[in-house]
């Protein structure tokens, strides 16, 4: 860890650690969060992109665990998005009910 970047108390150091592995952590996040009057194919275009770079991703899996866990509302996030992550809690609510 740099010299000049604070440490985080160990056990949230262990909660975020994956970030520092992930394919975004150097990319604008303009891309994986769709500005508010973004619509139709310009929307699905951006995803799209921004889903190509999460499937390079070694840490996927985690992304996607984090936002479904804190309930993300917003931008694509383990290679989903606001609507596949909606999808995805209802279908496993349904299995519970």
């Amino acid at each position: 860890m740099s010299r000049g970047m604070p440490r985080l108390p160990r056990p949230l150091m262990d909660l975020w650690d994956w970030q520092s592995q992930a394919a975004c952590r150097d990319v604008n996040p303009e891309l994986f969060f769709s500005p508010e009057s973004e619509r139709g194919v310009r929307k699905r275009a951006r995803e799209m992109v921004a889903k190509s770079l999460c499937g390079t991703c070694p840490v996927q899996p985690e992304c996607r665990q984090h936002a479904l866990s804190v309930g993300e509302p917003y931008g694509v996030w383990g290679g989903t998005t606001e609507s596949e992550r909606d999808n995805v809690v209802l279908a496993e609510h349904r299995k519970s009910a």
